[in-house]
């Protein structure tokens, strides 16, 4: 069916204005006009649905991004911020025939690849024997002069490989670049898949799209056997949650069961690579990095670097760590490089490349400088060093004949000038894919990013990746920093695929792996998120009990208002500054949100999106309160958030020694504050109406009278909200839960004695066990809220330094 008679179509409805670009080679559409076979299943497809179904299914796809918390982190003339996953809904579509001949030619070059960092850093032959400058190399930023020598342990240097391909105007597939440095956007590849299977459920079921998650068990598997021994562990190390592509390091590591570190995690001890967790040291014999090789060691590489971890070369250089990527494999990312593998693969391989790269040319050989001078307007420049994507937001090119219109001339003088650090490429002509745009499918350029792995059985490609998608004809605007989307690659067979878990299918007996080490720093950060939450929920109500009293008074100068008044502003919540939410509640809870971001392949999706809709919550309601009066109700609400987060989590979150660390910090943080509230509120100074407040603060006023028949009094208040164990409002109720999670923690009895933390906790926990009403004065109680706070800095002293 050509392209006319695509248009009268009815059942191609939204054909009818596509047209491709002039000279350019469509992925729908073939040269002679025709729909391609493998679109036009999923085409007739689109074509069944009315245009406000198709609406319905994106926003599906959107919601199901937006629920799962995928973002990515855009950065602009105002700083950095979290952007919403850009996706193009409509999949790129490839046949398996097709396919299987960019597989073919993609593990030709890994393989190629291979044999090119391992001379680099080893004999070296390139270089000596003529087939790559020395000065290519030597200059390289990414070429790590510490590594030279250094065999990997595992006996690769790649592991894991990304390749940016697009299909040319002949309608050949070109790779546009290699990443072998810390290949990124897996995990997108992923959440991509996902959603797209979403918009098109039905279609999607059973139309023989190969799966992905076979693809990521072979490689866990394969991480998991390059281990020294079973107690050794497999780790991801990731630059921290300001990297732009920080959650899909997050994602990965949840979807793969693997430690995420960041570089203070860990720590070399005579060689061996250690990470830091609760328990002590723990060996790391595999580490898939996810940072620049200059970044992991300021020993040896960057000494500027704070996101690496000191002496890590020298692990690699003992053999006790096997680094996925290998360090220094940066250096096969360099755009010159581009024009001296066709060469190199015949010397290596014996073979041409099956998937040549981009024509390229370094421009420091004179023979070739005079022939990109001469087909200088038809070529694409950029520094012979550089290792950004082309279509990059960071790219440095530009094409010759933008250059040469200024002046006749100066495009050769400066190739003169610059030519040794000079790359000139052919001028990519971008195939285009279709995207929705106003209701019809128009041509976009795009490219696709590939993954290989390395597994048991050698080199594997995912069966798709991802596409980057232009937001108009320009193909310098595919870079989602540029504002373009991303598409999911449907690799599409004549069979029923296999249908492949993570998981392994077994009738085998199983057994239960010990529980994973809890690094230090994860610690820490559930510890202060529990503390973070739970002071926010004091802060909350001590609020909403203050304004209740306000507007029954309309006197903030009443005795109770402004003791209430003061002890929040001790606290970091005054509720006299403007607006009526005080800004300390909200920065309470943006602790929070940090504290969660760093845990995050610890943390439920629901976790993460909860606790973020409870901090825009109290944004929001601290931009709309026009009043003191409506606070009350505002509070009321971000209570009710606060406490589905805390039931959240405590109802799906996993009783490893992570969850006792936050439950912990949970526990003090309401120990400490009640103890506080009572010093103040049940001194023989405090206003009327004292008792009543601590009643409603602490959630106890119903307790109060089931539990108690006489009248209230300070000793029936002290009675219930410090020292019955049966309250979770109690001071008692939270030592005793505190007690019972350090008592569970490593090292909490050394050598038949108590830690000093658990000492500690044991002495504050007596000490109330064994007072009464009359003997919790005021002092006693500052005493006690002292005791509780100073435990955080023994289990900080314990676990965390």
């Amino acid at each position: 069916m050509s392209l006319d008679e695509t248009a009268k179509d009815p059942g191609y409805k939204l054909l009818k204005s596509y047209q491709p670009y002039p000279d350019v080679s469509d992925e729908l559409l073939d040269p002679d006009g025709q729909v391609r076979p493998v679109w036009r299943p999923f085409l007739n497809h689109l074509n069944s649905l009315t245009s406000d179904e198709i609406t319905d299914r994106f926003a599906r796809g959107n919601q199901y991004l937006n629920d799962a918390g995928v973002y990515f982190r855009q950065y602009g003339q105002d700083g950095a911020h979290e952007r919403e996953w850009p996706l193009s809904h409509i999949p790129v579509v490839i046949s398996e025939d097709d396919w299987t001949i960019i597989a073919q030619g993609l593990v030709q070059r890994a393989e190629l690849l291979e044999h090119v960092v391992a001379d680099l850093y080893g004999k070296n032959s390139l270089v000596s024997e003529g087939y790559l400058p020395a000065g290519l190399v030597a200059e390289s930023p990414e070429w790590q002069r510490p590594l030279v020598g250094i065999s990997p342990k595992s006996g690769h240097h790649l592991h894991f490989l990304a390749f940016e391909i697009g299909r040319g105007p002949d309608g050949r597939w070109w790779v546009l670049s290699d990443r072998a440095q810390a290949p990124s956007g897996a995990g997108f590849a992923l959440e991509n898949r996902v959603a797209t299977g979403r918009v098109f459920n039905e279609f999607f079921a059973k139309a023989n799209v190969h799966r992905l998650a076979g693809f990521f068990r072979r490689f866990r598997d394969h991480l998991v056997d390059l281990r020294d021994e079973t107690d050794s562990r497999v780790s991801i190390l990731t630059p921290g949650p300001l990297n732009d592509t920080y959650f899909e390091h997050a994602y990965i590591a949840r979807y793969l069961g693997f430690m995420l570190l960041e570089g203070e995690d860990l720590s070399v001890q005579d060689g061996r690579l250690m990470v830091r967790t609760v328990a002590g040291l723990k060996p790391v014999s595999v580490l898939w990095r996810r940072l620049d090789t200059a970044w992991s060691d300021p020993v040896e590489l960057n000494e500027s670097s704070h996101i690496g971890t000191p002496g890590l070369v020298q692990a690699v250089r003992q053999g006790s760590v096997t680094m996925v990527n290998a360090l220094g494999t940066g250096i096969l990312e360099t755009r010159a490089l581009l024009a001296f593998l066709p060469r190199i693969s015949e010397h290596l391989l014996g073979e041409s490349l099956k998937l040549p790269n981009v024509a390229t040319w370094w421009c420091g050989e004179e023979g070739t400088r005079t022939y990109v001078k001469e087909h200088a307007e038809t070529m694409m420049f950029s520094p012979a060093l550089s290792t950004a994507l082309p279509f990059s937001s960071a790219q440095t090119d530009f094409i010759g004949r933008d250059f040469g219109k200024f002046h006749k001339g100066i495009l050769e003088t400066w190739i003169d000038s610059q030519s040794q650090n000079l790359v000139a490429q052919e001028a990519v002509t971008l195939s285009t894919t279709p995207a929705y745009q106003d209701g019809l499918l128009v041509p976009r350029p795009m490219s696709l990013r590939v993954f290989l792995a390395r597994t048991s059985d050698g080199w594997e490609v995912m069966s798709g990746g991802f596409a980057r998608i232009g937001r108009s004809e320009d193909a310098s605007a595919i870079a989602m920093q540029a504002g373009g989307s991303a598409a999911d690659v449907w690799i599409v067979g004549s069979k029923t695929p296999k249908q492949e878990t993570l998981l392994h299918q077994t009738e085998s007996p199983f057994f239960k792996s010990q529980a994973g080490a809890l690094p230090s720093r994860a610690a820490d950060n559930l510890f202060w998120l529990g503390r973070y939450v739970e002071r926010a929920e004091g802060a909350v109500r001590l609020l909403r009990a203050y304004h209740t009293r306000l507007l029954e008074t309309a006197d903030p100068e009443a005795p109770l208002v402004a003791q209430t008044a003061d002890f929040l502003e001790s606290v970091g919540v005054a509720p006299t500054s403007a607006p009526p939410i005080p800004e300390g509640l909200c920065a309470m809870l943006q602790s929070a949100v940090v504290s969660a971001s760093k845990v995050r392949d610890r943390f439920s999706v629901d976790g993460w999106l909860a606790l973020n809709d409870l901090a825009q919550t109290a944004n929001g309601a601290k931009r709309a309160m026009r009043s003191d009066a409506d606070v009350p109700r505002a509070m009321g609400l971000l209570l009710r958030k606060i406490t589905g987060f805390s039931g959240l989590v405590h109802e799906n979150m996993y009783r490893f020694t992570g969850w006792r660390f936050l439950s912990i910090g949970r526990a003090l943080e309401r120990a400490h504050r009640m103890a506080d509230l009572l010093s103040v509120f049940t001194a023989p100074d405090a206003p009327e109406g004292s008792l009543e407040l601590l009643l409603e603060v602490g959630d106890s006023a119903m307790s109060m009278s089931r539990r108690y028949a006489v009248s209230l009094s300070k000793a029936t208040v002290l009675d219930l909200l410090a020292m019955d164990p049966k309250n979770p409002r109690s001071v008692m109720y939270q030592l005793t839960d505190m007690k019972e999670h350090i008592s569970v923690l490593p090292d909490a009895d050394e050598h038949g004695y108590l830690s000093d933390l658990a000492r500690s906790v044991l002495q504050a926990h007596t000490a109330l066990a064994i007072a009464t009403a009359e003997t919790l004065t005021p002092e006693a109680l500052a005493d006690l809220r002292d005791q509780i706070g100073y435990l955080s800095v023994e289990l900080t002293d314990a676990y965390i330094r």
